[in-house]
């Protein structure tokens, strides 16, 4: 496994927790709760969709997914996808440290339980991807491919 895909792996899941929390900023400022709190849906969406925080949210997601893609298309869903788990860890611990959340030692337990979970699925070094592994011959018409 070359580190420059673990790289984008982690620089996916940041992005992703990054926009978790501009996402919350963005719908826990006043213009967006005094819209929510007025009941009008026209008013909320124009909140929303005028928020700095939230459109910087949506952005880093849309980012994280194309990175994500790239991800998907050099190794197996089963390595890569365990590593979204880290985006819980992050997500946690920026709550805590940006928003003032609660972090309790339960909740600390289960975020440790979480890195040892990706640290193994780290360490299992995969294979590529079968998709990657040989092309396969091209199919006639009305034929399947076979497993």
């Amino acid at each position: 496994m070359k580190l420059g895909l673990i790289a984008l792996i982690i620089v996916s899941v940041v992005l992703t927790s990054a926009a978790q929390i501009l996402l919350k900023l963005g719908m826990s400022s006043p213009a967006v709760q005094l819209a929510l709190k007025g009941g009008v849906l026209g008013d909320t969406m124009w909140a929303v969709a005028t928020s700095i925080a939230v459109l910087g949210g949506l952005a880093m997601f849309a980012l994280s997914v194309v990175l994500w893609l790239l991800v998907l298309s050099r190794v197996d869903v089963s390595f890569a996808y365990p590593f979204v788990a880290l985006g819980m860890v992050l997500t946690v611990l920026s709550g805590r440290l940006l928003l003032g959340e609660p972090l309790t030692m339960l909740r600390l337990g289960g975020l440790a339980l979480i890195v040892i979970g990706v640290i193994l699925v780290a360490m299992s070094n995969p294979a590529p991807p079968a998709s990657a592994q040989a092309d396969p011959e091209p199919l006639q018409e009305g034929q399947r491919h076979q497993p």
